[in-house]
C-alpha cells in the first residue's frame, strides 16, 4: 500500500477508534497519560507499518493488541525504577477487577473520570475534549479562545490531578448522577459542536464521527437518568441539529446556512424523534433548562416548511428566557440575529454592536455583523466585517461561503 493510502486509512481508524481505545486503555492501566501516549505511538506507528504490510483485516484489534504492548512496555521501564507490584498487574484480566454496572460502556466511564467534581469546569471540558474527542491542543484552545500553550498546561495538570488524588474510572451511583451530569452535559456539548462545524484548519468542515459520537454517548447517559430535562433536552438537541447535516455544506465546499437549506433533504425521522422529546419535557410543565430551551428554539425553526414560515416571535421569546438562564455574550448575539429577522437590521445591529468589546475576536461575530450592515446596504462596512470574519474563521466551509458573501456585497 502506498504511504498516502496508509495515511488515509489510519486516519479513518483515528476518527473510529481513538475514544475506544484510549478509554480502554485507561480502565486497564488506570493511567490518562500512559492511554494517550500509547494511544498516539499506536496510530504513528500504524502509519508505517500499514504502508509496508497493508491495511490489517481487523483494524481494531491491530490498533488495541499494538496499543497495550506500548503501554506494558512502558511501565514495565518504569517498573525498574519503581515498585514490582505494577507489572504483575500487566498480565491480569483487567475485566475481573471492577463491576461494570448498569451500563458497561468505557467511553462513558471515561466521561465521569475527566467530569469528575475535583476539576474546574473549564479544565473538564477541555480534558474530555481531548481523551474523548481526540481533538488536538489546538483545537480545543480554540474553542476556548486561550493560547495553545495555556491550553496545553491545564491537560497536563487535570490529569495529574486525576492520577495524584485517585480518581475513580467509573460512572457514579444513582444518587451521585445529578450533581455530576451537568460537566458531562457540557462536554458532549462541546463534542458534538466540534463535529458540527469544526475548527480545526486542517480537519474536515463537518466531522461526522464526532457528532455521532456525541449522540450515542447522550443517548446512553439518557438511559441511565430518563427523568432528567437538561439531557432530554440535549439529546433533542443534537438531533434536530443532525437532523440538517447532510445540507449543510454543498457539493462545492461551501457552508448552506439555514435559510438556504433544502429542507426537504432534512432527516425526518430525527426531527421527529426530536419534537417528541421537546414536547415531553413541555408536558411536564417544569421550568425548562438551558438545553431545553435550545432544543425548543431548534424545534421551531425545524417546525417551519421554509424560512419565511419561522415564528421568529416564539425565537425571539425563547432566547428572552434563555439570556436569563445564561446571559452569556454568545447568547446575546444569537438572540440579536433572531431579533433582526423580527424588528429588522437595524434594531438587530444596534444589540451587535454592544458585544464588541466581550467578542471581538470570535468570528460569528463579524459574520453577523457583516450580514446586518449588507442587509441595510452599507457595503464598505460590510466587506470589513467579512474580512475580519474570514480572517479569524478556521472552518473551510465558512470561510468559502463567507468569501463569497463578501465578494456579493
Amino acid at each position: 500500500m502506498s504511504a498516502v493510502g496508509a495515511r488515509e486509512a489510519v486516519a479513518l481508524a483515528h476518527r473510529a477508534e481513538w475514544a475506544r481505545l484510549v478509554a480502554a486503555l485507561t480502565r486497564r492501566f488506570g493511567d490518562l497519560d500512559i492511554a494517550e501516549e500509547a494511544a498516539a505511538e499506536t496510530f504513528a506507528t500504524a502509519v508505517e507499518r500499514w504502508s509496508a504490510d497493508g491495511v490489517p483485516p481487523n483494524p481494531a484489534a491491530w490498533l488495541t493488541t499494538t496499543a497495550v504492548r506500548k503501554a506494558i512496555d512502558r511501565i514495565r521501564r518504569e517498573s525498574k525504577r519503581e515498585d514490582k507490584h505494577r507489572e504483575a498487574r500487566l498480565v491480569q484480566d483487567d475485566d475481573q477487577h471492577e463491576p461494570r454496572g448498569a451500563i458497561d460502556d468505557e467511553r462513558l466511564r471515561l466521561i465521569f473520570t475527566c467530569c469528575h467534581p475535583a476539576l474546574a469546569m473549564e479544565v473538564r471540558v477541555a480534558l474530555t475534549l481531548r481523551m474523548i474527542g481526540g481533538l488536538t491542543v489546538s483545537e480545543i484552545a480554540s474553542t476556548f479562545l486561550v493560547h495553545e500553550a495555556t491550553m496545553g498546561q491545564r491537560i497536563t495538570r487535570a490529569k495529574a490531578k486525576i492520577k495524584a488524588t485517585r480518581i475513580p474510572y467509573r460512572v457514579p451511583s444513582a444518587e451521585d448522577l445529578p450533581r455530576r451530569v451537568s460537566g458531562v452535559l457540557a462536554v458532549l456539548f462541546l463534542i458534538f459542536n466540534e463535529g458540527y462545524l469544526a475548527t480545526g484548519s486542517g480537519t474536515d468542515p463537518v466531522r461526522d464521527e464526532l457528532t455521532a459520537e456525541a449522540i450515542r454517548l447522550t443517548r446512553l447517559l439518557h438511559t441511565l437518568m430518563p427523568d432528567d430535562g437538561e439531557v432530554v433536552g440535549l439529546l433533542a438537541l443534537m438531533l434536530l441539529t443532525e437532523a440538517r447535516r447532510e445540507v449543510r455544506v454543498s457539493p462545492s465546499g461551501e457552508l448552506v446556512p439555514l435559510g438556504e437549506q433544502d429542507r426537504q433533504a432534512w432527516n425526518s425521522e430525527l426531527i421527529a424523534e426530536g419534537h417528541r422529546l421537546v414536547r415531553r419535557r413541555l408536558a411536564t410543565g417544569m421550568a425548562p433548562g438551558r438545553y431545553q430551551i435550545l432544543a425548543a428554539i431548534n424545534a421551531v425553526h425545524t417546525s417551519a416548511h421554509d424560512v419565511a414560515d419561522t415564528d421568529w416571535s416564539q425565537v425571539v421569546a425563547l432566547y428572552d428566557l434563555l439570556v436569563r438562564l445564561d446571559p452569556s455574550p454568545i447568547v446575546a448575539l444569537n438572540r440579536a440575529i433572531a431579533v433582526a429577522e423580527l424588528d429588522g437590521a437595524e434594531v438587530g445591529l444596534a444589540i451587535v454592536d454592544r458585544l464588541e468589546d466581550e467578542l471581538g475576536e470570535y468570528h460569528a461575530y463579524h459574520a453577523a455583523r457583516a450580514e446586518l450592515l449588507r442587509r441595510l446596504g452599507r457595503r464598505q462596512n460590510a466587506r470589513s466585517a467579512y474580512d475580519k470574519a474570514i480572517e479569524l474563521a478556521g472552518n473551510t466551509a465558512e470561510t468559502a461561503y463567507l468569501t463569497r458573501r463578501r465578494d456579493q456585497a
